[in-house]
């Protein structure tokens, strides 16, 4: 008799609460796993602060200046919280993030901004 039972696995980290207003004000959502949000206008009518926190100091929050992971980016490791996302890039604003407990490689990064490809196992919101 075949007893094989069927496994979810469900990934906490990292976790990352995105607010509706500065200073982490307003409404919020909380993701979590490995994912990339494409543009942060759908969410919430525009994401304005966050808070990042995983348990892996390899934890690597991408920030880019233009959607759909576009642009100039900022590369964030470990646990972060950001008051403001207004002019937070030089200047810019974030239109994209990839939040991963998985440290990503400049080379990584620069391929999912070249191609607009999320890795394998990433959720794209």
């Amino acid at each position: 008799m075949d007893q094989t039972k069927q496994v979810s696995i469900s990934q906490l980290y990292p976790r990352l609460t995105v607010y509706s207003e500065e200073n982490y004000r307003g409404a919020r959502r909380i993701y979590t796993g490995n994912l990339g949000i494409r543009n942060l206008e759908n969410i919430l009518d525009g994401i304005e602060s966050l808070r990042f926190f995983s348990t892996s100091s390899n934890a690597t929050l991408v920030l880019f200046t233009g959607t759909r992971f576009r642009g100039n980016f900022r590369i964030l490791r470990g646990n972060q919280n950001i008051a403001d996302l207004d002019d937070y890039l030089a200047g810019r604003d974030v239109e994209s993030l990839i939040s991963t407990n998985q440290r990503l490689t400049l080379a990584q990064i620069r391929n999912i901004r070249n191609t607009g490809q999320l890795p394998s196992g990433y959720r794209l919101i």
